[in-house]
C-alpha cells in the first residue's frame, strides 16, 4: 500500500467507508483503492491542483452573506469519490420514490380533506402551526397532484443502519449543479480511477428536470408551453446554480422585475418582442418573497399577483407553494406514519430516531438526555442553531433547554449520529471526513431519482456540520453500474 494510503490508515479512522476495522478495502472500494495505490503522493497533488484550477475557471462557487472579506467563495472539492454499490443503490432509490409519493399525498391531504389529522395520526396543530403551512393554498389541487416537484433528501450512513434520511429538503433544495460539474471535473482531471464497469451518469439531470416541468404545465397552457427559472439575482447564494440549471435547460434566467400579470390573469415575460406568455415557473425563492400582494409586502423579488394567477390555474410553480410543511423538523418525526397511512407500506429508508418536545414523554427524555443529544431548531437551515450535547457547555445546554421549552414547536432533539467517515484530502494528507448524501429526486408523471446525488464533507476535524456556509465541502458520488466481482 502506498504512502497516500498508509498514512490514512495510521490516522486510525473509524466507522470508515473506504476501510474496515481491519484495514481491508470494503467490497465497493475495492477497485478504486488498487487504483490510489499506484497513485504517488506527489502525483496526487498535482491532480488535486488541476482540479482547483477547473473549479476556479469554471466560475463554480457559492456566495456566503455572513463574511466581509467578499460574497463568493470556490467550492471545496475531493478528489476521492464516494462510492454505493448497485444493489444498495436500488434500495435507496425505492425508498426515495416511497418516500416522495407519500409526502405529495401528504400535502394533497392536509390542503384538502386533513384525514390523516381527523384520525389522529398527527396532531394538527403540528400541521396547521408548521410555519411552511399557507392556508390561501387550502382546498387547490396543482397539476398532476405534485407539490413537491424537487426535492433533496439528506442520508447520512450510520454505522447500524447503513444509509438513513436525516432531513428532507421539499422547498427550494439546491447543490444539484455542483453534482453535475463535480462529475465534468471528474472525468477531466482523473479518468483513470473511473473502474472498469463504470458508473452511472448523472448528466441527464437537466433533462430529466425540464421534461417534469413541462409535465406539470396547466392544462391551459400555451403552444409550446415555455418555463422560466425565477431567481432572486446575483447575490444568493446558489445563483451559480441558477444560472446554471437555466443553461442547461435552455429556459430563460429571470427576476421577479422580468414579469407582470396581465389583466387576463396570465404571467408574462417581459422581452425586447413584447410580452411573452409563460405557463411553467421553476422558482428559487422563497414562499415569503413570491408576491408582495399575499406575503411579504416589501419584497421586491416576486411578482405582484403571481398567487391569484397560479391558483387560478393559470401557472405552475415549482415547488408549490406551502410545500414547507412536509419538510418542517417536527413533521419529520411523524414521516414514518405518513408513509403507513397513505401507501400502507413499512418505510424503505428509516428516520432518525426524532423526539418532539410536543409530546410530554419526549420532552422528558430532551431534559434527561441533552447531553447525548443533538438539539435543532425546527424551521432553521445551513446548520445554524444547532446544539451538539456532548460539545456544548453546561450554560449552552441550560440556555438551550429553556428555549426549547419555552417554543416546545420550535424545536427536536436526535441521537448524536456517528455517521461514518470518508476519505478526504486536507493540508497534503488523507484524512478522516464526516459526510452526508443529497439525491436529489424529481417528481412530475413519474417519480425519477438522479443517481447519487451531492456527497457533502465536513472540513472541519471532528465537525459534524457539512453544509458549505459552514466550512463543507464536495465530492463526486459513484453508483457503480454493477456489483464488484
Amino acid at each position: 500500500m502506498n504512502e497516500l494510503l498508509q498514512g490514512y490508515l495510521a490516522t486510525g479512522p473509524s466507522d470508515d467507508e473506504m476501510f474496515d476495522d481491519a484495514g481491508a478495502l470494503r467490497h465497493d472500494y475495492r477497485e478504486l483503492g488498487n487504483i490510489l495505490q499506484k497513485w504517488s503522493l506527489d502525483e496526487h497533488l498535482q491532480r488535486e491542483e488541476r482540479a482547483d484550477l477547473a473549479l476556479l475557471s469554471a466560475g463554480i462557487t457559492f456566495n456566503v452573506y455572513s463574511e466581509e472579506e467578499g460574497t463568493e467563495r470556490i467550492f471545496p472539492f475531493s478528489l476521492i469519490p464516494r462510492v454505493i454499490g448497485a444493489r444498495e443503490w436500488a434500495r435507496v432509490e425505492a425508498g426515495l420514490k416511497q418516500r416522495l409519493r407519500a409526502l405529495n399525498l401528504f400535502l394533497l391531504d392536509i390542503y384538502g380533506a386533513q384525514q390523516i389529522i381527523k384520525e389522529g395520526i398527527i396532531p394538527e396543530e403540528i400541521v396547521l402551526g408548521a410555519p411552511g403551512y399557507r392556508p390561501e393554498m387550502a382546498g387547490f389541487r396543482p397539476p398532476l397532484d405534485v407539490y413537491a416537484h424537487v426535492a433533496g433528501c439528506d442520508l447520512v450512513r450510520d454505522s447500524k443502519q447503513g444509509l438513513v434520511v436525516l432531513e428532507d429538503n421539499l422547498r427550494t433544495p439546491s447543490g444539484v449543479s455542483y453534482v453535475l460539474e463535480n462529475r465534468t471535473i471528474m472525468l477531466r482531471v482523473v479518468p483513470d480511477l473511473f473502474p472498469r464497469g463504470g458508473v452511472r451518469a448523472v448528466a441527464d439531470y437537466p433533462n430529466q428536470l425540464m421534461a417534469m416541468l413541462l409535465s406539470v404545465r396547466p392544462a391551459d397552457s400555451g403552444d409550446p408551453p415555455r418555463a422560466v427559472l425565477l431567481t432572486p439575482g446575483v447575490y444568493n447564494s446558489a445563483y451559480f446554480e441558477h444560472s446554471f440549471l437555466s443553461n442547461q435547460m435552455g429556459i430563460p434566467l429571470v427576476e421577479g422585475s422580468d414579469l407582470t400579470v396581465g389583466d387576463d390573469d396570465f404571467v408574462y415575460l417581459r422581452s425586447t418582442t413584447g410580452l411573452e406568455r409563460i405557463d411553467v415557473i421553476y422558482r428559487r425563492i422563497d414562499d415569503d418573497f413570491l408576491d408582495p400582494t399575499v406575503y411579504r409586502a416589501d419584497s421586491l423579488l416576486g411578482v405582484p399577483g403571481l398567487m391569484r394567477s397560479y391558483l387560478k390555474g393559470h401557472v405552475t410553480l415549482v415547488n408549490a407553494p406551502g410545500a414547507g410543511v412536509a419538510d418542517d423538523k417536527v413533521v419529520y418525526r411523524w414521516v414514518p406514519d405518513i408513509i403507513r397511512f397513505y401507501l400502507d407500506e413499512d418505510p424503505m429508508l428509516p428516520n432518525v430516531e426524532t423526539y418532539s418536545p410536543l409530546v410530554p414523554s419526549e420532552l422528558d427524555h430532551i431534559r434527561a438526555n441533552a447531553r447525548d443529544l443533538v438539539i435543532k431548531p425546527a424551521n432553521a437551515s445551513g446548520g445554524y442553531g444547532v446544539l451538539i450535547g456532548e460539545q456544548a457547555s453546561s450554560a449552552e445546554l441550560e440556555e438551550t433547554l429553556a428555549q426549547v421549552e419555552a417554543e416546545p414547536r420550535n424545536w427536536i432533539a436526535q441521537p448524536l449520529l456517528h455517521f461514518t467517515s470518508i476519505p478526504t484530502f486536507d493540508d497534503d494528507r488523507l484524512k478522516p471526513r464526516r459526510a452526508d448524501l443529497r439525491p436529489f429526486i424529481l417528481s412530475g408523471r413519474d417519480v425519477w431519482v438522479i443517481p447519487g446525488g451531492l456527497t457533502r464533507v465536513a472540513l472541519r476535524e471532528g465537525s459534524y456540520i457539512v453544509n458549505s456556509s459552514q466550512g463543507g465541502g464536495s465530492k463526486d458520488t459513484w453508483v457503480l453500474n454493477e456489483e464488484p466481482d
